[in-house]
């Protein structure tokens, strides 16, 4: 099981006022619902899927999925309002700050909203034969770089940063894809990639003459999680349980962010919202033991932030209903709502100076790419 720090364990002993077993006629949903997620056989298809079943149990609804395997096609549905909640991971996080996929003429930054996201571990996973104890230990070594995935390479450079280190301070070996990251370290041709712990191949770099081994994460270090949150204002320090090389008796320290999160559009409506949130959280006894993360679900766990974008102030409702939303998360929610707002403002000007400019289209991402970096630097 997921393993938080101090302020989830104290979480855990909070009563809630009506989270679980809510009444099906209390909750008002639409007859029939389309959802996107990840493609068939990923966690976030499979956990949508297993929340679905348990809605369509419990209230009558009729839910179907559509999977995609790319973040705009994710998202697509989403914004022609197609689809009107979506099972989303760090693509959410990419569009509402307009970067990467949505850095063209086409999107540019997303008003999304979040309902709820459970937390998922990730690391940078070493071979132990590269004596890398510390993040600090990266330097000078071969870290994986996965072409056109920012969702894998945002997540090592937050890493790194932890420990005051760039790509500039490792040997970055490119690879095609996720899956060459990992059979990299098992061939010898990089010493770190970034993984989730539960991943096949990790056991079989486990049992190979290289050995795993993960590296130790300072969780109480709060210097090194502000310089890892300057990269990206998603994780937080957690201790992980399920995974090559860890257990009960022996975790492991890793930055944790959301996958899958339920995401929508600010403009959804808040009752649609609050329904939709209500139902994902009333049924959690329905599917909470169906796999090893489902309890990850709670929404204890899954109703807090941080998350890639602000929570929907619908879902804050039933969250303050049951006790879980604080003070302290509606500080977040607005720092983050009040950030992104400078970020579509920043868009707004660029547009414009773009055309005065005379800007291509083909010109455009990375003519907005520096004015968001100047814009954003400058407060």
């Amino acid at each position: 099981m997921f393993k938080s720090l101090a302020k989830w364990a104290a979480l855990a002993a909070l009563p809630l006022a009506a989270a679980h077993g809510a009444l099906a006629d209390d909750v008002n949903l639409e007859r029939s619902m389309l959802w996107s997620a990840y493609d068939v056989g990923s966690s976030g298809y499979t956990e949508a899927s297993m929340i679905a079943d348990a809605m369509m149990k419990e209230y009558g609804v009729r839910i179907r999925i559509m999977p995609s395997g790319t973040a705009i096609g994710r998202l697509k549905p989403l914004e022609t309002g197609r689809v009107k909640f979506a099972f989303l991971a760090t693509e959410t996080y990419f569009a509402a700050e307009g970067i990467y996929d949505f850095a063209s003429p086409d999107w540019g930054p997303q008003d999304l909203r979040v309902l709820l996201g459970r937390p998922a571990s990730v690391s940078l996973a070493t071979a132990a034969d590269a004596n890398i104890k510390t993040l600090e230990d990266l330097r000078g070594k071969r870290v994986a770089y996965v072409e056109a995935n920012p969702s894998v390479n945002i997540k090592a450079e937050a890493l790194m940063a932890s420990a005051g280190l760039t790509w500039d301070d490792v040997q970055q070996v490119r690879l095609p894809s996720y899956g060459a990251s990992l059979r990299g370290m098992i061939e010898d041709s990089v010493d770190a990639a970034i993984v989730s712990p539960g991943a096949p191949t990790l056991y079989e770099l486990a049992s190979s003459p290289r050995g795993l081994a993960w590296p130790h994460i300072p969780l109480d270090d709060e210097e090194a999680w502000d310089r890892l949150n300057k990269v990206a204002p998603i994780f937080e320090a957690a201790m992980e349980t399920v995974g090559a090389g860890m257990s009960e008796d022996n975790p492991a320290p890793m930055a944790a962010y959301r996958y899958p999160m339920i995401v929508t559009y600010a403009a959804l409506t808040d009752d649609e919202a609050y329904n939709m949130t209500k139902a994902v959280v009333s049924t959690y006894d329905l599917y909470k033991d169906s796999n090893p993360v489902m309890p990850r679900w709670d929404v204890k766990l899954s109703g807090r932030p941080p998350v890639d974008a602000p929570f929907h102030p619908g879902a804050i409702r039933y969250l303050k209903e049951i006790g879980v939303w604080t003070a302290e998360d509606d500080k977040w929610n607005q720092k983050r709502i009040e950030h992104l707002q400078k970020v579509k403002a920043a868009w707004e000007a660029a547009r414009d100076e773009a055309k005065t400019k005379g800007i291509s289209d083909d010109a455009w991402p990375q003519f907005w790419m520096d004015y968001r970096k100047e814009a954003l630097s400058a407060g």
